[in-house]
């Protein structure tokens, strides 16, 4: 049965190669559309299979490895290319290829009319191909692979209409876009090749059964070393699930495709940092230090995140604002121990982030590529099944009873209750209140409100190869937090199924969190804090439906009166200026002042002309002893005739 999981990896690979090379000839958009959508398809449909499979087994005896062959070998050290299945990584290979599935499906429609279609559906494959490697490698070594893949494919992507005008901070271009992820990315992989080496130094390999059995047995890696391949993870996982430091590149990724866009934040590359830090559970568990950082980082980005998008007017940066958001809302609950509520919440917001983003790009494409909300406006009416499914999705990414987003949301935030304190919960609350608010804020101004868009060119629903991907997301977004009923709610009577799912992936590292503070629950203060939170969703909603549901002179009131933070936020707290100008600019002008002009020019450039002009110099006082004169050359030999003669004669 584990040969079937080469099936899952290699399905998205055929279709990149057949798609890619194939190009125009293989005939019609949908024939380039099926392939690569049907690649992916059956890619979930082999993995659905596995799962029932698993479900027949005990749950100890859940993990499938399928080992190809040895990849690396210098010393004692050894890596295999190996595929690893379990509970998590089943989880994750259902979210990358069903929501992907979906998302291909919908590009279909997107795309129709690209010069380059059958490129941009290549790219979509091999997205999916490397982000499959990643979450299904056995070791380090693979997920790194999979990890640097992505980092390419969304490099293609972003930057896939590369030439395109894009608005952002000093950036012109779709391509300057692209390169801008790529870069930012490449500062976190940094730390994780730390990370690797410290690893490699210590234990001697990279597979992560035998990294939990090393950090277990408590003496072969020091706790001092266990802190810091931890933070290395925790930088590289910052720049690919766009965290704070590294969170400056996610917003802008916006300039690709919206399909582009819904890849990224809901299904794969974002999330590729929560999944990495759920996979080391038990060295993060290991380390409070390092847990304590993990926290610091999500909760502050959580915040941050959402008060930018409280201010943003194109739709698709409100959207990017809000998954950096939620991303934050995912590391605080891996940060206080709550690995299986990250998960949890990982799985929801893939629903309802694609539904969101796809729904976005059918405005977008009603509007004819129109994405200021501030342009649009009264859309309801014209657009319905956009407008009903892109509402569920608002609703549950608000956290609203009973979508999905209320059950993974008030997880997250009574474990941070519960294991961080009453300011790390009110922190998450304030965030929380702040997405009700600019998603309705969004919603309001797109699909009622005044009609503000073009009316030369009226908007049309999107067809169906669009719209029913966004149904079957909407459906998902509605009851996907099922499978994480809390206790307090069904009284023990209903399960906490994914609980039951990833237990014993995270039973080690509950252990060890366990050992180090003991958790007192009360389900009357569950009820309570659960009742708060969603009073203050709602009262988002409420005060956004005040100022945005229909035309109003109040926001742009207040905005004049507190003009000084409305600037702040919405040059996003000046975090793009301030790079530029400690790291970009400084290194930009050292490159060209001194490595350049210095360096390059002057001495590198200026020794190898230098000795150019030196040998042109040499000939040229050696070409002037050549006059053509026949009788300066006799002179000249009996000269030399004579010298020899006379130093014969004395010499000897």
């Amino acid at each position: 049965m584990a040969e079937l999981i080469a099936l899952i990896v290699l399905l998205p690979l055929a279709g990149f190669l057949i798609v890619g090379l194939g190009g125009k000839r293989l005939g019609s958009e949908r024939t380039i559309g099926a392939i690569a959508s049907g690649a992916v398809g059956a890619s979930f449909a082999v993995a659905v299979w596995l799962l029932l499979q698993m479900l027949a087994r005990p749950a100890q005896e859940r993990t499938l490895v399928l080992r190809l062959y040895s990849w690396i070998t210098a010393g004692q050290f050894s890596a295999e290319l190996a595929w690893r299945l379990d509970q998590l990584s089943l989880l994750f290979v259902l979210i990358v290829t069903g929501v992907g599935f979906l998302i291909h499906v919908y590009a279909i429609g997107y795309m129709h009319g690209d010069r380059s279609f059958a490129r941009f559906f290549a790219y979509l494959n091999l997205f999916i191909f490397m982000m499959l490697n990643l979450v299904l490698g056995d070791n380090l070594l693979v997920t790194f692979l999979g990890w640097e893949g992505v980092g390419l494919a969304s490099y293609l992507l972003i930057g896939f209409w590369w030439d395109q005008h894009f608005e952002g901070v000093r950036i012109r271009w779709t391509g300057d876009a692209a390169m801008k992820a790529f870069v930012v990315n490449r500062i976190g992989d940094f730390g994780m090749l730390v990370a690797m080496f410290l690893l490699i130094l210590y234990t001697g390999t990279l597979r992560y059964e035998d990294i939990a059995g090393a950090v277990l047995q408590g003496t072969v890696i020091p706790p001092h070393v266990v802190t810091l391949i931890a933070l290395g993870l925790v930088l590289g996982c910052t720049g690919k699930s766009a965290q704070i430091p590294l969170a400056v590149w996610l917003p802008d990724a916006m300039a690709g495709p919206t399909p582009v866009s819904a890849l990224i934040h809901a299904a794969t590359m974002v999330t590729s940092g929560i999944f990495l830090v759920s996979r080391m559970n038990v060295l993060f568990a290991a380390s409070p230090d390092a847990m304590a950082v993990v926290t610091a980082i999500g909760i502050a980005t959580a915040v941050f995140a959402a008060t930018i998008g409280l201010v943003q007017n194109d739709i698709k940066k409100v959207l990017a604002y809000s998954t950096v958001s939620q991303l934050g809302f995912m590391f605080t609950a891996l940060g206080v121990g709550a690995f299986t509520a990250g998960v949890f919440h990982v799985m929801t917001h893939a629903f309802f982030k694609a539904l969101l983003f796809l729904g976005a790009g059918s405005v977008i494409h009603a509007l004819h590529h129109e994405q200021d909300i501030q342009r649009m406006g009264g859309l309801a009416r014209l657009l319905p099944r956009t407008h009903w499914t892109f509402l569920v999705g608002a609703l549950a990414i608000a956290g609203i009873f009973p979508l999905s987003g209320f059950f993974s949301k008030d997880e997250i935030l009574w474990n941070a209750y519960l294991h961080g304190g009453p300011w790390l919960w009110a922190l998450g609350v304030a965030a929380a209140f702040c997405t009700a608010f600019y998603m309705f804020r969004l919603y309001y101004l797109v699909f009622h409100n005044t009609e503000r868009y073009d009316r030369h060119h009226p908007p049309h629903e999107s067809p169906a190869v669009m719209t029913v991907p966004l149904v079957v997301l909407a459906i998902l977004s509605a009851i996907g937090g099922m499978l994480g009923i809390p206790a307090a709610l069904s009284g023990g009577a209903v399960p906490h199924l994914l609980e039951q799912w990833l237990d014993p992936i995270f039973a080690a590292s509950h252990a060890l969190i366990t050992q180090q503070h003991a958790e007192h629950a009360s389900h009357t203060l569950e009820y309570v804090l659960m009742a708060v939170s969603l009073g203050v969703a709602l009262t988002g909603i409420a005060l956004a439906t005040a100022f945005y549901r229909r035309q109003s002179a109040r926001p742009a009131q207040l905005a004049e009166r507190f003009a000084w933070l409305y600037r702040v936020l919405w040059r996003k707290y000046f975090l793009d200026e301030f790079y530029y100008a400690v790291v970009v600019d400084p290194i930009y002008r050292l490159s060209v002042r001194v490595l350049w002009r210095i360096t390059d020019v002057a001495i590198v450039d200026g020794a190898v002309n230098g000795v150019a002009r030196l040998v042109g110099r040499i000939g040229e006082l050696v070409r002037r002893l050549q006059t053509g004169y026949a009788q300066s050359y006799a002179v000249l030999m009996m000269a030399g005739i004579l010298a020899i003669v006379w130093y014969l004669a004395n010499g000897h």
